[in-house]
């Protein structure tokens, strides 16, 4: 037998192999629900992690263990290598779910993670964000049985990492709160069950505003329910199962047209397939919206701050209060860029502002853009919204919170950062 016929022979045997656990689960879990039909299925592995909520959990007493003895398994990075190791190992036909290259997968990890552990004595915050984390990650065919695989490589790395040292308590904590995190992230699953796991999008154009940046814009063939402020995760074709995050440039519109707005990031990797190999008429597929940078509900003036293609969210809510804001708002928008040439976008936002006495926008092209921001007013009773790159949005969020702002009106992305 050639080696191509060895390589088919055992992706055939992966395939098989796959499909028969996934029916076993699905049998299983049928069975449950003849035998239980009023009882929720348990949290032990084997089960579809039925999901109490966050005030049945002590996240505070497992954020306690887990930080104390974080030395054992650290650095998370190394954990998590042998976490996917040991899964892909052990059951091979899950790797094909997964991009060629891992990197950004297991940083990606990394961040949720340590997210995770950070802020585990808020149980009841973190479930919001992991019920979306559920909804988005249906896109990947993400099956609770999955979870069960993924629990077992997770017991296997820490014990591997913390060797001798490694106690029992240790590895109970961990496996709580991926249990309790998994059980929000099903939960967020089943009750998105009546929307498409994807959207498939057709490119209506293709700008290359700068040799590093494009403005896409997209037509999905069934309306995409996002608000403004939100983002979503792009595929392309070229890059299968590889998802990247990028808010959307505009308020929703008729049609099912939106905008994106994507700087390259480096060579290979999906921004630089969107920028430099993407033209009308190609095809994309969108993962679910995602965020909360504007609350709903709250009529105080906006404070909008915007560096890089962060200038996308801030567009789509300034379109937004261009056709719809609380009597008396004013908005005030502040982008920060190198130079002049890198406002890429402003002539549509200069248009955006004509004839509008409540929006001031003003661009910042020297000296820290956290600074000129404090130096421009007092704006204590404003809600403030922040996205660009990581660090500009750290500036900025310290300098607000120095000058007055409460912790509570400083929006951006807890996991997305521009």
């Amino acid at each position: 037998m050639d080696n191509s016929s060895s390589k088919a022979t055992a992706t055939a045997i992966g395939t098989a192999e796959y499909d028969r656990l996934i029916a076993r689960h699905h049998a299983m879990r049928l069975r449950r629900q003849l035998l239980t039909p009023a009882s929720p299925s348990g949290s032990e592995p084997g089960s579809d992690y039925g999901f109490g909520g966050s005030e049945g959990y002590d996240g505070a007493r497992d954020q306690h263990l887990i930080r104390d003895d974080l030395d054992q398994v650290a650095p998370l990075a190394e954990l998590i290598d042998h976490l996917y190791a040991a899964m892909f190992r052990r059951r091979p036909y899950l790797r094909p779910l997964f991009p060629a290259s891992m990197e950004f997968q297991q940083a990606h990890l990394e961040r949720i993670f340590q997210h995770l552990i950070d802020h585990l004595h808020h149980p009841a915050d973190l479930e919001q964000m992991l019920r979306q984390l559920g909804r988005d990650h249906r896109k990947l065919g993400v099956r609770p049985v999955h979870y069960e695989a993924f629990e077992e490589a997770l017991c296997a790395a820490i014990r591997h990492r913390a060797g001798e040292r490694g106690t029992e308590e240790l590895e109970a904590a961990w496996v709580r709160m991926l249990r309790f995190a998994v059980g929000a992230m099903v939960a967020g699953a089943d009750s998105a069950l009546t929307e498409p796991p994807y959207w498939h999008a057709v490119v209506t154009g293709h700008e290359r505003r700068r040799p590093d940046l494009a403005v896409l814009r997209v037509r999905t063939g069934e309306p995409y329910p996002y608000r403004a402020g939100q983002y979503g995760t792009v595929e392309h074709p070229a890059l299968p199962h590889t998802w990247r995050q990028y808010s959307m440039g505009c308020a929703p519109r008729t049609g099912n047209e939106l905008e994106f707005h994507v700087r390259r990031t480096g060579p290979g990797g999906v921004s630089a397939a969107l920028v430099e190999h993407t033209a009308v008429g190609d095809r994309l597929r969108l993962g679910p919206p995602r965020g909360s940078l504007l609350p709903d509900g709250d009529a105080r003036d906006l404070l909008l701050i915007a560096g890089g293609t962060g200038l996308a969210p801030m567009k789509a809510i300034v379109e937004q209060q261009a056709a719809r804001r609380p009597p008396g708002r004013r908005v005030h928008l502040f982008v920060g860029a190198r130079d002049r040439s890198d406002l890429y976008d402003w002539p549509a936002m200069a248009e955006l502002g004509l004839h509008k006495p409540w929006l001031s926008l003003t661009p910042v092209t020297a000296g820290r853009l956290a600074d000129t921001v404090a130096a421009a007013g007092d704006w204590r009773e404003h809600l403030a919204c922040v996205s660009g790159p990581a660090g500009m949005v750290a500036s900025v969020r310290s300098e607000l919170l120095s000058a007055g702002l409460p912790l509570a009106q400083v929006r951006y992305d807890q996991v997305l950062h521009r």
